[in-house]
């Protein structure tokens, strides 16, 4: 008891006040045909009131206490609606409180001795049994009610953890997006930098050999590096764009967008490779003279970019092989793209097996994931190293092209 009355709230002890009053009045009232309150009446009165301050903490034995005193009265020969006040209250939190099942099985009870209670009340006063159905149907109401509102409670707690659970799930979507997005242009500024560079390395290194005895030849190698610089530019401003698409571009109009790399400029970009110092071959560029989806050639020009910038960072080879072939019969297979190099690598360069330094193993992966594709780096025999990357014509799905799309390569 002291535990329940340590969880009781003003609320409820203002309820059954309440509730207290209006019973004690009707009890006091002078109701026609109805018994005249005495000591016990006061003492049911007192015991349902206290009963009923428990409505909240223990409902179902609130409506025990309440409903054994609503009986009392009822078989004592007392008459009046808001005698049962107390129980109707009771009855109402325990709908309200519980579970269905529970307050199914109250109702039964409830109806019955109830209705027991009306039956056996007229048979003492040797009145006509009435009929019970009034009687049997009085307690259904507070716990329909009760039902009702715990119904409509939990159908908005439903709806609320629905709309938490939706924003968890956006919430989720945007950071998946979001990390999505920072992969995707660490690819792409990597892709453009670290190919750039190291071909205005090579061509660099070229200039500086020949800057004494070979004029032509190092005017020719700073041009290339001139234009290796302003292709950079060039890319990484659509790029940057992309990244502020409300923007202007460089003559206050609309941002500009960069071309999505095809096969067709494989040659460009071996010339910008090739020097004295690494010798690029390039075999069936166009990729057996077939169209490609624009996803597919992207992916595969990038591969080959990584892979020859690897060549140079990675290697010291002197010759290297760029091979572009479709398999399956009349050339309607995968793409197979292979770049080879004849080794051996450079000192420290840390190329043993598939470890490469740096992100651009990774960054070859990714663009043959995006297609549904796969990528195999590995020593060859003779010392060199080989990237053979596989790459489907007909991509699934559409994660390649919406990532194709959002490249800024339009």
């Amino acid at each position: 008891m002291a535990s329940v009355a340590r969880r009781l709230t003003v609320r409820d002890v203002a309820l059954s006040v309440a509730v207290g009053c209006v019973t004690t009045a009707d009890l006091a009232a002078d109701v026609p045909g109805s018994g005249e309150p005495d000591w016990f009446s006061w003492l049911v009165l007192a015991l349902s009131v206290a009963g009923l301050l428990a409505h909240r903490v223990l409902p179902l034995s609130s409506a025990v206490v309440t409903g054994a005193g609503s009986l009392a009265w009822t078989l004592y020969g007392h008459i009046g609606e808001l005698l049962n006040l107390p129980f109707m209250v009771s009855l109402y939190f325990v709908a309200v409180s519980g579970h269905r099942g529970r307050t199914v099985r109250v109702a039964v009870v409830a109806a019955l001795l109830s209705g027991a209670a009306a039956v056996l009340a007229g048979r003492e006063a040797g009145n006509a049994v009435p009929s019970p159905v009034l009687e049997l149907a009085v307690p259904l109401v507070p716990l329909l009610l009760g039902e009702a509102v715990r119904g409509r409670r939990e159908l908005t707690a439903h709806y609320a953890e629905r709309a938490r659970h939706a924003e968890r799930e956006r919430e989720r979507e945007a950071d998946r997006r979001v990390r999505e997005e920072r992969v995707r242009i660490a690819r792409e500024l990597h892709d453009i930098v670290a190919h750039t560079v190291s071909a205005m390395t090579v061509q660099a290194a070229v200039a500086l050999d020949a800057l004494d005895h070979r004029p032509e030849v190092a005017r020719g190698a700073l041009r290339q590096v001139r234009a290796s610089g302003r292709e950079a530019v060039r890319e990484l401003s659509a790029t940057v764009a992309v990244l502020r698409e409300d923007g202007p571009g460089a003559d206050g109009g609309p941002p500009p967008t960069a071309p999505i790399p095809r096969l067709s400029q494989l040659e460009e970009l071996i010339a910008r490779m090739s020097g004295d110092r690494l010798r690029v071959t390039l075999r069936d560029g166009s990729g057996a003279g077939a169209a490609l989806p624009t996803v597919v050639e992207l992916a595969a020009y990038r591969i080959v970019q990584e892979a020859l910038t690897n060549v140079v960072k990675h290697s010291a080879a002197r010759t290297a092989g760029v091979w572009i072939h479709r398999s399956g019969e009349g050339g309607a297979g995968p793409l197979t793209v292979e770049v080879v190099d004849e080794g051996p690598p450079a000192a420290g360069s840390g190329r043993v097996g598939e470890a490469v330094g740096g992100f651009g193993l990774l960054g070859m992966r990714e663009r043959a994931a995006t297609v549904g594709g796969s990528i195999a780096c590995g020593p060859t025999p003779d010392g060199g190293f080989r990237v053979r990357a596989v790459l489907p014509v007909h991509p699934r799905g559409t994660t390649a092209t919406a990532i194709a799309t959002n490249t800024g390569e339009t």
